[in-house]
């Protein structure tokens, strides 16, 4: 059986674990929350997941992050998987970036750091079920 995966993406571990403590909270053992503190992690991660026959629906990427910033990042996995769930989550990104990530990476929702749990389950939440309307 296939797993489905959450990803969260940001160079700081304190983010990272904040968030995955979140989403378990939220979404109990639904899915698989793995993070990755750089985008070419990240793409490790994916690839790892493809070999396994499983799929990362969800992307949940900060925007500053070193090597490649986080629109770009975005839009370079929607090229292969269109179908997930893409949200920005950063307190830096400017209005070219998220205007970059919506029309290249079909973002989903751009939010604000510090965030509310709450907002970001529901911006998950919504994003699953445009995907599902989609099928």
């Amino acid at each position: 059986m296939s797993k489905l995966a959450i990803l969260c993406v940001d160079d700081e571990t304190i983010i990272l674990n904040s968030l995955r403590r979140q989403l378990r909270r939220a979404f109990s053992d639904k899915y698989v929350y793995e993070s990755a503190e750089s985008a070419d992690e990240a793409f490790e991660i994916i690839q790892e997941f493809e070999e396994e026959g499983s799929d990362v629906i969800v992307i949940v990427s900060d925007w500053l992050m070193p090597g490649m910033k986080g629109d770009e990042f975005l839009s370079k996995v929607h090229q292969d998987h269109p179908r997930v769930v893409k949200i920005l989550l950063t307190g830096q990104a400017d209005e070219e970036a998220i205007s970059r990530a919506q029309e290249q990476a079909n973002l989903h929702q751009y939010l604000t750091k510090p965030w509310k749990s709450d907002e970001l389950v529901n911006c998950i939440r919504s994003g699953l079920e445009a995907i599902q309307a989609q099928i």
